[in-house]
């Protein structure tokens, strides 16, 4: 977290997500859900703290959320489902990035994507720990991932355990893309020249 730029984000409490690097809620089996809009520090936070882990020799597994779900989506397919399933329930810890993000497929004969993410947080529930980041409104994880009643029920296994962090500041790319703009004197699409 060296490179955070904290001062671009006043609001995040510092404190509480410097007290995440103790591991202390790997180790009491609590999850983590982190959301805010794109570019403002949510992936940062869960690969830093991945790198962490791993320096701590805890088993760790790290996906996008689409990726989750078509590895699922292959086994139902090849008939490895299970076996797979299994070895996403394995990790210590398991950091699912960027639900939201990327269309997940379906066809009309397979389970949804909320079907699959229940079925895994509901195997790992108090006894492993799952990071998850979002950039979009919780109330909008039903239409994404496909079933409301499934995302609902994802939503309150997460509350019943889980460290909620949410991000309300700017994106830190687009500041980065105005300062490179005005760097080489150049003017971004939307942005007044006086």
């Amino acid at each position: 977290m060296a490179t955070f730029a904290w001062d671009f984000q006043p609001k995040l409490d510092r404190r509480a997500v410097e007290d995440l690097f103790t591991l202390a809620f790997i180790q009491h089996q609590e999850d983590l859900l982190i959301t805010g809009k794109c570019g403002t520090g949510k992936s940062h936070i869960l690969k830093a703290l991945v790198i962490t882990a791993c320096a701590q020799e805890w088993t760790v597994r790290y996906s996008r959320c689409v990726d989750l779900i078509d590895n699922l989506y292959a086994g139902l397919a090849d008939g490895s489902y299970e076996r797979r399933m299994k070895s996403w329930c394995r990790p210590t810890f398991l950091v699912i990035d960027d639900v939201g993000l990327g269309q997940l497929k379906r066809r009309d004969d397979e389970p949804t994507a909320a079907h699959m993410l229940f079925t895994l947080l509901d195997r790992r529930h108090a006894h492993l720990t799952t990071a998850i980041t979002s950039n979009i409104k919780l109330s909008a994880w039903g239409r994404y991932l496909g079933d409301a009643t499934l995302a609902a029920a994802v939503l309150d296994r997460l509350a019943a355990t889980s460290i909620r962090i949410d991000i309300d500041g700017p994106s830190y790319r687009q500041h980065q893309a105005h300062e490179r703009a005005k760097k080489h004197g150049l003017e971004l699409p939307g942005e007044d020249a006086s």
